[in-house]
């Protein structure tokens, strides 16, 4: 924002310094493999998946979970189309998959990797909390030796290495401790901290990922840090928010937040608060952002709400009289920034979308004049006073058919 444009908003998040970052924050996207585990989501076809994942390397978004391969036939074919796109199409974005923390999960990856050539990141996962070790009956040689055993197997094979553990936020200290390390010295160069019920606040974010990252300082490792989270009690957005200041260095999400129960943190509202937290480069182009929600929506047969922020029906539309007004009065100015900006904290350019005018019984006279003149049709007294003494009896939002009609009748008159 220029000098002269920031005077305009007194910005109350700036006031304290905002915690800075050594390194940009990355993002991966699990829309395609935790995402598909919604009950109530279809799993797209493979062109679907495809389209999908391209928009994902549009938006800048850098590693996707392509899948579990260990899960069956299907699932090993989806993930060696979608490797071998990211190969043919030249695309960006990385890949990596899902895996249980047992050879026969992480075998399927190594073959597609050798198929395809394309590199693969395996994430196993495990189990971590006490409430999940007591309902399987766990102890911690057989956790530790099925830790071991995946990494090696995979390090082996030349893969790159996640390691995932289940329920990390409920999960006792010396659990963490003693996995995460067993996997650091086996080779995983990422570590994943998982909220995989969606248990835990920003402040037991900011506890968890400081232990971790102490974890890996006194192992002197250079591991990575990841945050993945679920929106069981609403805070998954928050939460993945508090583990970038937290110093998180990769953060995993979903698109309109489709996930099990509650759902993953949405990517696409992730996207939006890093991008205008200063988080992510301001040169990556967003416009996208809008058609990898609706698409996801569509092949995942996700219901879409209007009030959905950024790229919702009503995310950018109003027709009450006085916020309309002020949004009129500034793109008459030609002053696309302020129209943006003036009853909106997202600027909807940036996502490349727009204000949207209507007409309803809270509308005045002047939403009238410009949703007419934006269609090209003369704002005439006659035409103007039939529709707004329609917006005022009706109940709701006038449709563009009806007011077209009217506008037809008054000139009919």
């Amino acid at each position: 924002m220029s000098d002269e444009r920031s005077e305009l908003i007194y910005d109350w998040n700036e006031v304290e310094t905002r915690p800075t970052r050594a390194t940009p924050i990355t993002l991966d996207d699990e829309t395609l493999r935790d995402g598909l585990q919604s009950p109530s989501v279809h799993d797209p076809k493979i062109e679907d998946k495809i389209e999908i994942l391209h928009l994902m390397d549009r938006l800048g978004i850098h590693t996707a979970d392509i899948g579990l391969p260990g899960a069956g036939p299907r699932a090993v074919a989806d993930v060696t189309r979608l490797a071998e796109e990211i190969r043919d199409g030249k695309l960006s974005i990385t890949a990596n998959c899902a895996a249980r923390t047992v050879i026969a999960d992480v075998q399927p990856v190594v073959e597609i990797v050798q198929k395809t050539g394309v590199p693969i990141m395996v994430s196993v996962f495990l189990g971590s909390s006490e409430i999940r070790r007591v309902t399987e009956n766990w102890d911690m040689e057989r956790m530790l030796r099925h830790t071991t055993e995946a990494i090696d197997f995979a390090v082996k094979e030349g893969l790159e290495v996640m390691y995932v553990t289940e329920d990390t936020t409920r999960a006792r200290p010396e659990t963490i401790r003693a996995l995460y390390t067993a996997a650091i010295e086996h080779g995983a160069s990422r570590l994943c901290v998982c909220d995989t019920v969606g248990h835990v606040e920003p402040r037991g974010v900011y506890t968890l990922m400081n232990f971790m990252r102490n974890l890996v300082t006194e192992s002197g490792s250079h591991a990575k840090l990841d945050w993945h989270g679920h929106n069981d009690r609403g805070l998954g957005l928050i939460n993945a928010i508090a583990a970038v200041e937290a110093g998180a260095d990769q953060v995993h999400g979903c698109a309109l937040g489709v996930g099990e129960r509650c759902g993953n943190t949405a990517m696409d509202q992730l996207i939006v608060n890093l991008r205008l937290m200063g988080y992510l480069d301001e040169s990556l182009d967003l416009t996208a952002l809008p058609e990898y929600v609706k698409k996801v929506s569509e092949y995942c047969q996700v219901p879409l709400p209007k009030n959905y922020p950024v790229v919702g029906s009503d995310a950018f539309e109003t027709a009450t009289g006085v916020h309309a007004a002020a949004v009129i009065k500034a793109l008459k100015r030609g002053d696309d920034w302020l129209a943006n900006r003036v009853y909106s904290g997202v600027p909807a350019d940036v996502f490349g979308l727009e204000q949207v005018i209507t007409i309803g019984p809270m509308s005045g006279r002047s939403n009238v004049v410009f949703w007419l003149e934006k269609r090209g049709i003369e704002a005439t007294a006659e035409r103007v006073d039939r529709i707004f003494d329609a917006a005022k009896q009706a109940s709701r939002i006038l449709t563009e058919d009806e007011v077209h009609a009217l506008a037809n009748a008054a000139a009919a008159v």
